[in-house]
């Protein structure tokens, strides 16, 4: 399914950090921050991880949940998850089948090496499913505002 605004967001079901099962449709009725990061416990992704947790009551003000999707296993979520005190899900993409279907999964080169990994991407979708925002090749500094800023213009 080829990703497109306006259209309905790829559909997915992975394990959360909650040990359920979680699929996009569970959220319908809210807007849904869908970010994507390449891995736990790392600088950029820690910085990331820990705006989005100072950000969560404003996100939750504007009727917003916080998704995060990694190719991480559950045990390396639910340290991230306790060594930071996130407040919101995180998602196990061990075979990158979410990150596939949002096309974040992607060839990188880091030090001369060429690897697979995820293109740190956010994606915003409305309360009906819909895409309706995606930042691509994210920067951390600033994002989260920038996120929020978002939804309180358009969804809120």
């Amino acid at each position: 399914m080829a990703m497109e605004i306006g259209k309905p967001a790829p559909e997915f079901e992975l394990e959360a950090s909650n040990g359920e099962k979680v699929k996009l449709t569970d959220y319908r009725g809210k807007n849904i921050v869908l970010y994507f990061y390449p891995k736990d416990m790392t600088p950029g992704c820690t910085t990331q991880a820990c705006d989005f947790r100072d950000s969560h009551e404003n996100f939750a003000y504007v009727n917003a949940v916080i998704l995060g999707i990694s190719p991480d296993p559950l045990s390396r979520h639910e340290k991230f998850i306790e060594k930071h005190g996130l407040p919101f899900l995180l998602l196990a993409d061990e075979e990158h089948k979410a990150a596939d279907a949002y096309d974040v999964w992607k060839l990188k080169k880091n030090f001369g090496k060429e690897y697979m990994g995820i293109e740190r991407s956010t994606f915003i979708i409305d309360q009906e499913g819909i895409l309706v925002k995606e930042w691509r090749k994210v920067k951390v500094k600033g994002h989260v505002e920038e996120a929020l800023e978002y939804i309180k213009e358009n969804l809120a």
